[in-house]
């Protein structure tokens, strides 16, 4: 388990540019590794935002997007193409820019797919898809996700591992969420076990209204209770907020100068 580090901005905007830049520093390094990369993306305002600026970004075009693998973290079981659905807005944001392979790109699978309204089924055929791309040096069922970004809830939730979730206790890498606090009510997620798969964990997070979120998974809330405090990278775990989003946060906790 890695400790946290945490890196501050002055705004929203600047932390969405921050974390674009360093997206593409990241998927850079890791080809120039390995010759691809992979990116697990996160939904959400600041999310969203992040990609954006990362389509505008002159930069972007460092990245061999054809050699990028693309999964996401959680999604609103709708029927494709609804505009709610994270996959919709990334494509909007970034991913109908840049020059993928669309073979490479994951998405969960649609209340409208092949297996019908049936959750569970959908999330099993995205822990499939996952055991497919693991190798065997990944010891385990889940490829190992360069970075893998989330947002953080008002109530401390991650992905769709919501306060008191099944979810925070299953050892799938994929499970169905029904009843979730915020709407739509079923969702589909990776697990804390699927997340930890990840070499770098990334929270992004802005807005006062998520500082008392922040503060308690930073300072040793449980997981269930906050699921937010269960997430780690394998070798490192990054919070990036803004000003606001770190107002509670202990000068002590933020190890990185502010930016």
């Amino acid at each position: 388990m890695t400790a946290p580090q945490v890196v501050v901005h002055a705004s929203p905007d600047l932390l969405a540019k921050a974390v674009a830049a360093r997206l593409v520093t990241r998927l850079v390094d890791a080809q120039a590794a390995s010759g691809s990369a992979s990116v697990v993306l996160t939904g959400g305002g600041i999310g969203t935002a992040v990609l954006r600026e990362l389509r505008d970004n002159p930069a972007r075009d460092a990245v061999d997007w054809r050699l990028v693998d693309v999964w996401w973290g959680d999604e609103r079981f709708l029927p494709a193409g609804d505009e709610r659905r994270n996959d919709v807005q990334a494509r909007q944001a970034l991913l109908d820019a840049v020059p993928l392979d669309p073979a490479r790109v994951h998405p969960f699978g649609s209340a409208d797919g092949p297996g019908g309204d049936d959750p569970e089924a959908a999330a099993a055929r995205y822990a499939r898809q996952l055991a497919t791309a693991a190798r065997p040096e990944d010891h385990g069922d889940v490829p190992r996700f360069d970075v893998l970004l989330l947002g953080v809830g008002e109530e401390g939730h991650v992905a769709s591992i919501f306060p008191e979730s099944p979810a925070a206790y299953d050892d799938r890498s994929v499970v169905a969420v029904r009843g979730c606090s915020k709407p739509p009510p079923v969702r589909l997620t990776l697990t804390f076990q699927a997340i930890g798969a990840a070499t770098e964990v990334w929270l992004v997070v802005a807005g006062e209204a998520k500082a008392p979120a922040v503060a308690l998974a930073l300072g040793g809330a449980g997981p269930v209770q906050v699921p937010a405090a269960g997430v780690h990278g394998l070798r490192r775990t990054l919070w990036l907020l803004d000003r606001a989003a770190a107002s509670q946060l202990p000068a002590a906790l933020v190890r990185l100068p502010l930016a």
